[in-house]
């Protein structure tokens, strides 16, 4: 029996003038590992509501063709009976957790399933141990951070081990080190209980050399599917924007076959002699910098937004931030990085005001618009087009989406529409996001940082928190590091992103963060300069 099986599945949504899912036909064998990529919108987040029901038993909407999970057709039963086969984790977690601590939360299922207390106890301390969450048993779901969030949802969906696992993006909160131990977490749980995981994710590095298959959507119907190697070659030619950033880096080098993975890229650098001849990292360019100072403004210079010996504790936590010193100048983009709970969101909120310091102050040159992660929270009115102006709707990509309900968006897409929201009127003294990529492919992406350099260009300071390496390596003039609720590192990308493993981006680690490359542009120059003779295919 499969654990998924699609069979010409059709699904519109409400009010939709086109289909989001057309004639998708899939299946998924017990023990299988797919991954399903695509562009924003291009259906993945629905085929995953339809595998576990909430298509259309929720969404409502016209569908035609089948979904069977573990034999159940998805049509006969409801989203409750079919958790037992499947466990589910979509885009917003904040939407599943219904518990009021973290342990009630993860011990809810295993009561569902009427396991006895001894087995739900044990099943909550494996599950939270797996997930990193043992400290936390006890603390409020409200008081988490959105990668703590997170990690409690997938920790409720694979409590009780289905045999089926439907993941939307489980790291796009967490932080590196807790995103890379999710991987092989899930590797581990495919490998050793056999159990079926389809994956959606956009930031492919993180699970291609774990995949056995790759399914690619365009539109709503299935554009790829096969090994994610054929994958890399099908989409080089046919859809750039999903190639990795190691595939990218071996482009721009003229190096083939394209790796799936650091472990492959560096396996074939060694092959051809290659790794030995790049230069060092760079030095730091400023030991102050290095070591966290605060860049200063400039002389008479006001700050478009800045904190000074900010303090911020938490009952149950204690102090989230310690002494923070931070100043953003005008026209500056700084991205906040650190890990889970390190204090990033909180530092936003003080600095838009919506929270204060415990100690300490904060330094505006005028008003600040904060996007916080969920962007759910922002969007009222039941069409896109009644929360923005049409121009808002065109600066933001979605004119042709004014009539589409905010909930029927996809993640990329509710997040540009919150910002245009946020942005509408007086352009602000600076702009704060919190992990505005969420949801987001590499050209949703590059267009948000496109409209990030206008607005820094017309002199918004601009802070944004990320666990994205390469947006940061890309869009940020300087990179500050969180740890412990304070500033450990602060410089530019080159200096902050090269040279580690966690905190760093694909092409950094695949070339040792050899001449400060941190992109696949410049490490493709970089190998190309480096080569004594031509690598033959």
């Amino acid at each position: 029996m499969s654990a998924l099986r699609v069979e010409n599945l059709s699904y519109r949504y409400p009010g939709a003038d086109r289909p989001a899912l057309d004639s998708v036909s899939l299946e998924i064998d017990p023990g299988e590992f797919v991954v399903c990529a695509g562009l924003s919108a291009s259906g993945k987040s629905t085929l995953l509501r339809a595998a576990c029901g909430l298509v259309p038993h929720f969404h409502g909407g016209a569908v035609s063709g089948r979904v069977t999970v573990g034999g159940l057709d998805t049509r006969e039963h409801q989203p409750g009976e079919l958790a037992a086969h499947a466990g589910t984790l979509l885009q917003d977690p904040e939407t599943q957790v219904v518990m009021g601590t973290v342990g009630a939360e993860l011990a809810f299922p295993l009561e569902n399933r009427g396991l006895a207390p001894t087995a739900v106890a044990r099943g909550v301390e494996e599950v939270a141990l797996a997930l990193g969450i043992g400290e936390i048993l006890e603390r409020p779901v409200t008081g988490l951070s959105g990668g703590e969030l997170q990690r409690v949802a997938l920790g409720a969906a694979l409590a009780t081990r289905p045999p089926l696992v439907l993941l939307d993006e489980p790291a796009s909160q967490l932080d590196p080190v807790a995103a890379d131990e999710l991987t092989w977490m899930l590797r581990r749980l495919n490998e050793e209980w056999g159990t079926a995981v389809l994956l959606v994710e956009h930031r492919l590095e993180r699970c291609l050399a774990h995949a056995d298959r790759v399914v690619v959507l365009d539109a709503g119907r299935v554009a790829f599917d096969g090994g994610p190697r054929a994958m890399l070659e099908w989409a080089a030619q046919s859809e750039p924007a999903l190639q990795t950033p190691a595939a990218r880096l071996f482009e721009r080098a003229g190096l083939v076959p394209a790796p799936t993975g650091v472990r492959d890229a560096r396996a074939t650098l060694v092959d051809h002699g290659l790794l030995d001849e790049l230069p060092p990292a760079p030095a730091a360019e400023s030991p102050r910098r290095s070591h966290g100072w605060p860049r200063r403004s400039r002389a008479g210079e006001e700050p478009a937004v800045g904190v000074r010996g900010a303090w911020r504790a938490r009952e149950g936590v204690g102090d989230v931030l310690r002494a923070v010193d931070l100043s953003v100048a005008p026209g500056e983009t700084v991205a906040l990085m650190g890990r889970n709970g390190a204090g990033k969101s909180t530092l936003l909120r003080i600095m838009a005001g919506i929270e204060a310091p415990d100690r300490g102050r904060v330094e505006t040159s005028g008003p600040v618009a904060l996007l916080l992660q969920n962007p759910g929270d922002y969007l009222l009115s039941e069409r896109a087009g009644d929360e923005v102006s049409q121009a808002s709707l065109e600066w933001a990509g979605l004119a042709d989406q004014a009539d589409r309900h905010p909930r029927d968006l996809s993640g990329g897409e509710r997040q540009r529409l919150a910002l245009a929201l946020i942005m509408e009127g007086e352009s602000p003294a600076a702009l704060l996001l919190d992990e505005p990529t969420r949801g987001m492919d590499r050209a949703a992406r590059g267009e948000l940082l496109s409209r990030l350099r206008e607005l820094a260009a017309s002199g918004v300071g601009v802070v944004v928190a990320t666990h994205d390496a390469e947006l940061a390596a890309v869009g940020a003039d300087r990179v500050v590091l969180l740890s412990g609720g304070r500033p450990v590192a602060d410089g530019p990308p080159s200096e902050v992103l090269c040279g580690g493993w966690h905190f760093s981006t694909e092409t950094a680690r695949i070339l040792g963060g050899a001449g400060g490359a941190c992109t696949p542009e410049q490490g493709g120059d970089l190998l190309r300069g480096t080569m004594s003779v031509e690598v033959a295919p």
